[in-house]
């Protein structure tokens, strides 16, 4: 398969597992012929290396957002105030977001395989000793720990479907990953906060850390780098020079950074409000069950999950990216005012809204195929890490921050088992900055560069 247009071949198109090194071209130095992803005998290798994947996805997203489900039973077992709670939610997004470039480059150099295999084994020592926890202190270690073993599966996930299948299906097969994926965060709702309530959330997270070693070994087991058809090795050689080189032309690059900032805007503020604040927002402001809540919380996730699915596939039907991202995020943007309001609306009415904040959220996730497809194909795992790094960032940064504002107007009220209870004026303060992250995503998508579902990156 040859390219066309004067563009460089994509990585699926190469067959290439990493990045390697870079010629003026596009093309990596000593690549080897092209190998038709079409063939029975490496698609069926392909769809169960993206299975075990996806499942590991499923686990890192309820380990995301698994704080929203137990909010109250944190505060209660650690006496913490909001703005420590929100810290310790964010220590997830601190190490995550800290790990996204390495990871890139790891997965571009080294395969994903043995980065999941201890990415595994560390997310589960974290969960360990998060589930059993007697101090604030050693849960910041557990949640960091967990943060460092799941930052390394989604990119690892993008890395797989972008050079095992066709460029053209790169956004449905992500939607469609994604969407599997969100069970994850689907469970971190209403069946978190049962389960949490039933067993104990201390007995979640220990069960949980057996699950994610289970999940490190069958990535270690079941995957396998494409075997040589030239003589040429599969593994990719580590090359600082290479590396560094590949990583400074996707920042030098100045199609990658309008979309880094829509991931910024719209990615950051649906972490920090879903992964932390969603629930505690509307027990105390819309007067909900926590049961209730939850139930929100659910919803959110779950229309996140079908408008992964539905955005990314008609994305790749209509060949454009940037007009989707523009509406959705706009649409997005918009339903902030609602919640700033703390106006009460019949229950039908806010689930609705919720579900539908959770399909415009998605959204972004047109901005993950937009940075892989305005640089060069073989570094494809560094340009989808620069860019997720943008909305880690931003939920490391809005959690806290968040919560360290409503803490300012804090009036000194208490719940009835000593809980902090803030109003609505201490959450308007607080949510206003997450509206105002929207907007500035928003805005940002304005200046992406519509590519037509296809690599449009050309050498300098």
């Amino acid at each position: 398969m040859s390219s066309s247009g004067g563009r460089a071949p994509s990585a699926s198109q190469t067959g290439e597992v990493g990045a390697g090194g870079v010629s003026e071209s596009g093309n990596r130095v000593g690549q080897a012929a092209p190998v038709p992803v079409s063939e029975p005998s490496m698609r069926r290798p392909a769809v169960l290396a993206l299975c075990v994947v996806v499942a590991a996805y499923v686990l890192s997203f309820f380990q995301r957002f698994a704080p929203v489900g137990i909010a109250q039973d944190l505060i209660a077992a650690f006496n913490t105030s909001a703005a420590s709670l929100g810290v310790l939610a964010a220590t997830y997004f601190y190490v995550y977001t800290v790990m996204q470039v390495p990871t890139g480059i790891l997965v571009d150099t080294l395969g994903p395989r043995l980065i999941l295999l201890l990415g595994g084994l560390v997310g589960g020592a974290g969960s360990l000793l998060f589930g059993l926890a007697a101090s604030l202190e050693v849960a910041f270690l557990g949640r960091t720990l967990i943060g460092l073993g799941v930052s390394v599966t989604f990119i690892a996930m993008l890395k797989i479907i972008a050079l095992s299948f066709e460029e053209r299906r790169f956004a449905s097969l992500v939607g469609v990953s994604m969407l599997v994926g969100n069970l994850g965060s689907v469970l971190a709702g209403a069946p978190l906060s049962w389960l949490a309530q039933t067993t104990g959330w201390r007995s979640v997270f220990v069960g949980l850390a057996g699950v994610s070693v289970v999940l490190g070994l069958a990535c270690w087991v079941l995957l396998r780098e494409r075997p040589a058809t030239d003589g040429l090795p599969r593994r990719p050689r580590f090359d600082r020079t290479v590396v560094v080189s590949g990583l400074l032309t996707v920042l030098r690059n100045r199609d990658t950074w309008p979309v880094v900032c829509a991931n910024f805007g719209i990615c950051g503020s649906f972490f920090a409000f879903a992964g932390v604040w969603a629930t505690p927002y509307l027990t105390q402001v819309h007067a909900m069950e926590r049961s209730t809540a939850a139930q929100h919380a659910s919803l959110y996730f779950g229309g996140f999950a079908l408008g992964c699915l539905f955005i990314g596939a008609l994305s790749d039907r209509l060949r454009r990216r940037k007009p989707l991202l523009i509406v959705g995020s706009h649409l997005y943007a918009l339903l902030w005012l609602f919640w700033l309001s703390g106006e009460r609306v019949p229950l039908v009415a806010s689930y609705a809204l919720f579900a539908l904040m959770g399909v415009l959220t998605a959204s972004f996730t047109l901005t993950w195929a937009c940075a892989k497809e305005v640089n060069p194909p073989l570094l494809s795992g560094m340009s989808t890490s620069v860019t997720n790094m943008g909305g880690f960032l931003a939920a490391a940064i809005l959690q806290p921050l968040v919560g360290w504002v409503m803490d300012q107007t804090w009036r000194g009220a208490l719940t009835g088992n000593g809980a902090r209870l803030y109003s609505v004026e201490d959450y308007r303060a607080g949510l206003l900055l997450l509206a105002g992250t929207a907007v500035f995503g928003a805005l940002a998508a304005w200046r992406t560069r519509e590519t037509g579902c296809r690599n449009i990156w050309q050498p300098g």
